[in-house]
């Protein structure tokens, strides 16, 4: 069953890890990796990313990407959002410590923004609007198991 608008929202808003996809050009099959994100409802998607890598390489070339998060419990749940890249602009410390706060335990954030501000390069934040939703909510695990069988 499809989410509403809300719904889908609310659920891309929540701290999963997101796989992103991206036109990997020609000849190439769209490069897909696992990735952390920030979104507000109503507002845009931003990742961080390596500038030179071939992930910023390839949304740069294509000006636009994919995310995709799903979930398998309560109910199997996913949402998928397209959109161009509307702004991107060199990461802030600041940036960094609200992602890693969104995905981390409070006390292992310092030591991850200290590791990841020192050791993984210049990083960039690209925003993308989201422009293509793609939700849906398919029930419970159970829901599919055969009548009268044991669930593990």
């Amino acid at each position: 069953m499809p989410l509403t608008r809300e719904e889908r929202a609310r659920f891309l808003a929540e701290p999963h890890v997101a796989a992103l996809s991206v036109d990997g050009g020609a000849g190439r099959a769209p490069l897909t990796v696992p990735i952390w994100y920030q979104y507000a409802p109503g507002g845009t998607v931003w990742i961080m990313t390596g500038r030179d890598s071939r992930k910023y390489e390839l949304i740069s070339a294509a000006g636009r990407f994919s995310l995709m998060v799903d979930r398998l419990e309560p109910t199997i749940r996913y949402v998928s959002v397209e959109g161009p890249v509307v702004d991107t602009a060199p990461a802030t410390l600041e940036q960094l410590r609200e992602l890693a706060a969104r995905y981390l335990p409070a006390d292992r954030v310092d030591a991850y923004v200290d590791f990841a501000w020192t050791g993984h390069g210049e990083q960039v934040v690209v925003h993308m609007r989201p422009e293509r939703w793609v939700s849906s909510d398919l029930g419970g695990v159970s829901d599919y198991a055969p009548e009268g069988a044991a669930s593990a």
